[in-house]
């Protein structure tokens, strides 16, 4: 079961809320966060990108900065009037964009969408002004949706002012309660990404509410189980608190030997519920910034939310390029 399978206005979906107090906005935003900005440079190109239903003045404005800023070329899939309507209100040009008109329900026009997706005439799919499930729905159809043999799963990159590198961390909004076979897909989508950010050899830390292994503590077991496999191209060891994953000092005092421990490039969460928390204390708490894309699928999903930043919106749009790329080496958009 997936956490878009029912509709919850609390679903930590696409990046970043500004409610920090004096965070930055605009150019500052982008300076205060300078690896999410080398991300977004480095995936400059013309990759096509279905917008899907941009039927608000938030969603066209979404297109006009990703098209300003030269990440991608946003395809408008939607009802040609309302999006008229939402031009409008917004006072852009909806004529410079190629659109697919649709119906003016929003399933039907994920639908519609998924079904250029599977034509391979879009790249990419991010979510407009309509509901997570209704296009996650679609997405996830048998037979005309977008599934392949991989469990879809989520990654976010956060870019934190306290920390010196990107860090990913899986899954914190599709999976609800992954089992272990569930966690080695989450594991392996999210090391091909790592791979086509090119981040070599990437260290994971598999994180549970202790080091130690407990039987009662099924995150444990899992973990320890996910360790012990051959990951050739990484380096996985686990169970982490979270204190010993981020932490080489924390680590030490525990007398842990680890290769991972203080320099992880990616958290591998038990389950939603802590993952959720940990990706709302990173962004309110933290004052830190991420990416979001959806893995797994024939083609990466961008899912935005209202209280995302510009910049946050941007970053994902950027990482479902980067997602492409690395999908366009093993395999043709259209397999």
């Amino acid at each position: 079961m997936s956490s878009f399978q029912s509709r919850t206005s609390s679903l930590p979906l696409g990046g970043a809320a500004r409610n920090v107090a004096g965070a930055p906005t605009g150019d500052a935003v982008a300076a205060a966060f300078p690896r999410l900005q080398a991300m977004i440079d480095s995936a400059r190109s013309k990759t096509r990108i279905g917008l899907v239903y941009p039927c608000d003045a938030l969603a066209l404005q979404a297109a006009q900065n990703i098209v300003d800023h030269g990440v991608a070329r946003p395809i408008l899939i939607g009802p040609r009037d309302a999006i008229a309507r939402a031009a409008d209100s917004a006072q852009i040009d909806v004529r410079e964009f190629e659109s697919v008109d649709t119906p003016a329900d929003p399933r039907a026009t994920a639908q519609s969408a998924v079904a250029v997706a599977r034509t391979g005439a879009v790249a990419a799919l991010m979510k407009g002004s309509l509901h997570t499930d209704e296009l996650m729905s679609a997405v996830v159809e048998r037979g005309d949706g977008l599934r392949t043999e991989t469990r879809i799963s989520h990654a976010f990159v956060f870019d934190l002012p306290r920390y010196h590198k990107l860090l990913t961390v899986a899954d914190c909004v599709v999976n609800i309660a992954p089992t272990l076979e569930t966690k080695r897909d989450i594991l392996l989508n999210t090391l091909a990404l790592l791979r086509a950010l090119h981040i070599n050899h990437p260290k994971v830390a598999i994180v549970a509410a202790v080091e130690t292994v407990n039987p009662l503590i099924a995150a444990t077991v899992d973990a320890h189980a996910i360790a012990r496999s051959a990951w050739d191209e990484a380096v996985v060891e686990g169970p982490f608190g979270f204190d010993n994953a981020i932490s080489a000092e924390a680590a030490r005092i525990k007398g842990m030997t680890s290769r991972v421990a203080g320099d992880p490039d990616l958290l591998l969460m038990p389950d939603l519920n802590a993952g959720n928390i940990l990706y709302k204390s990173f962004i309110y708490i933290g004052g830190g910034e991420c990416a979001g894309v959806v893995l797994g699928a024939r083609v990466p999903v961008v899912l935005t939310s209202r209280s995302d930043s510009s910049l946050a919106r941007l970053a994902s749009v950027a990482l479902a390029v980067t997602a492409v790329r690395a999908q366009q080496v093993s395999r043709p958009i259209n397999a």
